[in-house]
């Protein structure tokens, strides 16, 4: 079915208004280093829900049911293939050593970053459309090739990455000094300051080697390798929702409202963890389904055969196969680890 809408400037203006308040508000009311708790978490994670189905239900009445439900779909789809994701952030603010307190500043700027880069890949993925239907294979084995990557990396979740090895981390020292300790929630430091703080005991040894008037801190190079991470995971996530719709709008404002949630739903996650653990099947269905409806609406466009999945559809096969991941993680919940023996 059509649903094409462009950009129509009441539409832009309710999704932007919409947008900036709730971000305001969401940077106003986490302004300090206090670690978010589990039900403050769940309660803002809501509040983007309700934020993200308030304009679900304006597109419902300002262009119909079938844009509503291709939205919907296209957030759901976004929130779940973001689960990954966050248990990426996890294991590298762990390998980080950054507190509780500090990991939703470092969330926050990297959603910023995220917001920026999904609109560009949004912008050149539904644009490369345009040179015909096999964009949507080369889409479909994008999709594909990383749900296999994720089924063959199952078992790996024991061994901790070193991330002074990521490209990412190798960049951002080849641009800035960096001072090896944290400096409060601050990203960069100056010299000025760093030569106050080895006057201190417990810096006793240490010295300012490099030139530069600026340093980063390892609060710095965790954002960036976090937003690099991001980046990687965009590319199979930006066709996901492309799946859906080829609308720019309907495509980005789904995305745009899943990441805003991001970052209360990253401490639900970091709480619920060890019980969600078959939530990641779920996401890797969902891949291989997305790079199987790619390739219908590829091969239709092609051969004309009259397969495709609809809107509706697809939305209740990301719900369903959502749901039965989370109620496999309560029946069939992982083993946990045994605890080592204490001699007598």
């Amino acid at each position: 079915m059509d649903t094409q809408i462009g950009f129509p400037p009441l539409t832009m203006a309710v999704f932007v208004g919409i947008a900036l308040g709730a971000l305001l508000l969401d940077m106003v009311t986490h302004r300090g280093d206090k670690p978010i708790s589990l039900a403050k978490a769940s309660i803002w994670s809501i509040f983007w829900i309700a934020i993200s189905l308030v304009f679900a239900g304006f597109l419902y009445v300002q262009h119909g049911p079938e844009v509503a439900s291709l939205f919907v779909t296209g957030y759901a789809l976004e929130k779940v293939l973001s689960v990954d994701n966050l248990f990426v952030f996890m294991a590298i603010f762990a390998w980080f050593k950054v507190p509780d307190g500090m990991r939703h500043r470092v969330l926050y700027w990297g959603i910023i970053g995220a917001i920026v880069f999904r609109g560009i890949f949004v912008a050149i993925g539904t644009g490369l459309l345009a040179f015909g239907p096999w964009v949507e294979i080369v889409f479909a084995v994008i999709v594909a090739w990383t749900a296999v990557m994720m089924l063959r990396a199952g078992g790996d979740d024991e061994e901790e990455e070193d991330y002074s090895k990521h490209m990412a981390y190798r960049f951002a020292q080849k641009l800035f000094p960096v001072w090896p300790k944290l400096h409060g929630h601050n990203f960069f430091v100056s010299r000025k300051q760093l030569e106050v703080e080895l006057q201190k005991p417990e810096n006793k040894g240490m010295t300012l080697a490099a030139k530069g008037t600026i340093f980063a801190t390892p609060l710095f190079l965790c954002l960036v390798v976090a937003e690099v991470s991001d980046v990687l995971f965009a590319f199979d996530s930006v066709p996901a929702v492309i799946a859906v719709s080829r609308e720019p709008l309907i495509v980005y404002s789904a995305m745009l409202f899943a990441i805003l949630g991001l970052r209360t739903m990253y401490f639900v996650l970091e709480a619920l963890k060890r019980y969600l653990v078959h939530l990641e099947k779920s996401v890797v269905a969902l891949l291989f389904f997305i790079a199987i409806k790619l390739g219908l609406n590829a091969t239709d466009h092609m051969f004309h055969h009259g397969y495709t999945i609809d809107a509706n559809t697809s939305l209740l096969i990301v719900m369903v196969v959502l749901a039965i991941g989370v109620v496999a993680s309560l029946v069939f919940p992982g083993k946990e680890e045994a605890q080592p023996e204490t001699a007598e």
